[in-house]
């Protein structure tokens, strides 16, 4: 319980240095950050795992390059599934997706 507790603050905290760096992320309240984070805390459990699955012969290929493109379309999922939360295109979940990788890595290594 306690480390998914601290995922769901990572995730929030990643979210809300992404909002401040990027232009194209916005969040209406800090509520709908919360719902966003949860949300992708959710996709990540479940449906990346099937989507890495699914695209590992496209992964290979690309010297594992696809897999920005999966994080990226997870995170639109996420901005999706909460109201309050917009994400300006694909491109830009893509940087974004890249932002919050670097982010949480830096985050996670504070934490420990």
């Amino acid at each position: 319980m306690r480390k998914t507790l601290q995922l769901w603050l990572i995730n929030a905290v990643c979210l809300a240095i992404a909002d401040m760096i990027m232009d194209g992320i916005s969040f209406s309240s800090y509520g709908a950050l919360i719902v966003t984070a949860l949300a992708l805390m959710v996709l990540n459990a479940f449906i990346k795992p099937l989507l890495q699955v699914i695209s590992f012969p496209v992964t290979v290929l690309t010297f594992g390059l696809f897999s920005l493109v999966i994080n990226a379309a997870v995170l639109m999922m996420a901005f999706n599934l909460s109201s309050g939360s917009y994400i300006a295109s694909f491109p830009t979940a893509l940087i974004a997706a890249v932002v919050l990788a670097v982010v949480n890595s830096a985050v996670s290594g504070l934490l420990k």
